[in-house]
């Protein structure tokens, strides 16, 4: 089975998704016989790497709210990060442009190394509010999940995998995905947003029910005409 899944280190969203997805994951049981890829999706490609404000000043300016309406919903969205488990310091994150980020999480794939990529990423941006937009701090985050920091240097400084998160993107435009986290299921199911663990467990089970389900076209198998083998015997039609 395999899992795509769009989205971005700085939607707190994803990460919460991230969590439910784990959890129905874990219940599932089938964990070795999941195949998940992470996708490239920037919510702001337009964001700059560093800005004076802090999120809820942004958050207020974005929706044209007061910043004290502002601290109030970063403050819900931190409850209900809590509840699974998530530590969220809206107050001292630091926003910015994610494009080097998907960038980084796309090479740490080229070693098998985009699950540990992204949560480090994701937790550094939430939780321990490291400037994910500075090269400096993603080459170290890249080294605690065992990537060369040379090698990552390199990439950050030129241009590799530009073209595979550009692609990510149109991707899922050509999907129809506005919003994430977007989760799509061998390519037949999606699960849109951060669902509660039933919904992506159900998700999960139909997929697998799916896989290893099938439809016998000629509906009368016993007809004398089929030749088969079954029960250590095998059928020989005979002409009629």
């Amino acid at each position: 089975m395999k899992v795509e899944v769009w989205s971005d280190f700085v939607c707190p969203f994803c990460y919460i998704g991230k969590r439910h997805f784990e959890e129905a994951l874990n219940q599932f049981g089938g964990e070795s016989n999941v195949e998940i890829v992470f996708k490239s999706f920037e919510l702001d490609p337009n964001a700059k790497v560093h800005y004076d404000e802090d999120m809820h000043q942004l958050l207020a300016a974005k929706y044209g709210m007061s910043v004290e309406k502002a601290k109030e919903m970063n403050e819900s969205v931190a409850e209900r990060a809590a509840q699974v488990g998530l530590t969220y310091h809206f107050d001292t994150m630091k926003p910015t442009n994610t494009f080097d980020a998907h960038r980084l999480t796309q090479f740490a794939a080229q070693y098998g190394k985009s699950t540990e990529m992204a949560e480090r990423l994701f937790k550094a941006y939430f939780t321990d509010s490291e400037h994910i937009g500075e090269h400096d701090t993603l080459i170290s985050l890249a080294a605690e999940v065992g990537l060369d920091s040379e090698k990552v240097r390199e990439m950050l400084n030129g241009e590799e995998f530009s073209y595979e998160v550009r692609t990510d993107e149109q991707e899922a435009g050509s999907l129809g995905i506005q919003g994430v986290p977007f989760f799509v299921i061998n390519r037949k199911y999606a699960v849109s947003g951060a669902q509660p663990i039933g919904v992506f467990l159900n998700a999960l089970h139909k997929a697998s029910e799916e896989e290893s389900s099938f439809t016998i076209l000629n509906e009368n198998k016993t007809d004398a005409n089929d030749a088969y083998c079954a029960d250590g015997r095998c059928e020989v039609p005979t002409d009629k």
